[in-house]
């Protein structure tokens, strides 16, 4: 099952590098563009962010260490959140959205691994596609490579333990990362541009209503992609998953969840 699994997984990495290299790129969207806040707001992100890479990096050595046949899943892992987060898409507001794809690693890897790997996607993504930027990559990394991640990780493991249903507990693991990046992001331009009338609040609810209209229906569909690219793990890559602990039986009928 390995032999057949370890080509598909480089033939997926190789057609996700594709469409991202393909695919038009435009140099506005969701992430906080260059230079967009003030200085005292990026260097506050940057400092919040900076313990959770480097956890992540213990995080991802012990891991690498433990099982290094890990190491191409972490691969794809990564590649599924850059070709996500780099597909731009308009909205009907003027501004752009896009899925995050971080909700599968922070259900394979962990939530401390994620912000590794979102980090360096959000810094290629800076370098290479103009999109977000080095000094609010604090403040990105913070909203979509540990915030989405902690969220699709809590969200998972509780579903789990409340229905014993994975896909169920997968799909909301990777929708919720989504909405959660997108209320953060809400939330760090309101505080940093509060309303003349009503500050932060006016400002919150400004920004989460604009970024609603397109995330929520991104959100549901980057739910159902994980779920589909998580039955092809289960088919070709059941032993790495098994190795994380992550194939469950799903009760049937009246079973109950342990």
């Amino acid at each position: 099952m390995k032999k057949r699994g370890i080509p598909k997984l480089v033939w997926l990495a190789l057609v996700s590098l594709y469409f991202v290299v393909a695919l038009p790129k435009p140099a506005y969207a969701m992430h906080i563009m260059e230079g967009f806040l003030p200085v005292q707001w990026a260097i506050f992100w940057w400092v919040v962010a900076l313990p959770f890479f480097v956890l992540g990096l213990r995080s991802l050595t012990r891991i690498t260490k433990a099982n290094p046949q890990l190491k191409l899943l972490l691969g794809l892992a990564g590649a599924f959140t850059f070709v996500l987060s780099a597909l731009k898409m308009p909205s009907v507001t003027g501004s752009c959205s896009h899925p995050t794809g971080t909700g599968l690693g922070a259900v394979l890897f962990g939530p401390l691994a994620m912000s590794v790997l979102g980090s360096l996607v959000l810094l290629f993504q800076a370098l290479l596609l103009a999109h977000g930027g080095l000094t609010t990559l604090g403040a990105n990394a913070f909203s979509m490579a540990i915030a989405g991640p902690f969220v699709a990780y809590w969200v998972y493991n509780l579903t789990i333990r409340l229905t014993g249903k994975q896909r169920i507990a997968i799909f909301l693991a990777a929708a919720l990362a989504d909405l959660v990046t997108y209320i953060i992001t809400s939330m760090q331009l309101a505080m940093a541009f509060p309303a003349p009338v009503g500050g932060f609040m006016a400002s919150f609810t400004k920004f989460a209503g604009i970024f609603a209209i397109t995330q929520v229906p991104l959100a549901i569909s980057q739910g159902l992609l994980t779920i589909l690219v998580w039955n092809w793990l289960q088919s070709y890559n059941s032993q790495e998953l098994q190795l994380l602990q992550l194939i469950k039986r799903e009760p049937q009928g009246n079973e109950t969840v342990s």
